[in-house]
C-alpha cells in the first residue's frame, strides 16, 4: 500500500520587509525542493504575509521508509536553506 508523507514547514523571514522579498525566498526554496527530491511543494499559509509562511511538501512512495528518507532529506536541505528561517516542521502520514 502507499505511503503518503506531508511535511509541513513554518518559516519566519524577519529580514523581509516586502511581500516581493518573502516570495522571492519562498520560490526558491519551493524549486529547490522540487528539483532535487522530485516533492511537491506549496506555500499553504500566510500567503499575504510578509514575514511568515507554511510550505507543504509531499511525497508518496510505495512504502513508508522510503517516504521517509525523502521528507527527512527534504527537511535537512530546507535547514541548509533557511537557516533561523526555519521556526518548525511537522511530519504528518496519511496512509
Amino acid at each position: 500500500m502507499a505511503s503518503i508523507g506531508v511535511l509541513t514547514l513554518e518559516l519566519r523571514m524577519d529580514h523581509a520587509h516586502s511581500l516581493k522579498e518573502k516570495r522571492s525566498v519562498v520560490k526558491g526554496l519551493k524549486e529547490r525542493l522540487r528539483q532535487r527530491f522530485n516533492v511537491s511543494v506549496a506555500e499553504i499559509d500566510y500567503q499575504e504575509t510578509w514575514q511568515r509562511s507554511v510550505v507543504a511538501a509531499v511525497t508518496v512512495a510505495s512504502d513508508h521508509s522510503r517516504a521517509s528518507s525523502v521528507l527527512q532529506s527534504v527537511e535537512k536541505e530546507a535547514v541548509a536553506l533557511l537557516g533561523p528561517d526555519l521556526v518548525g516542521a511537522t511530519l504528518e502520514w496519511l496512509e
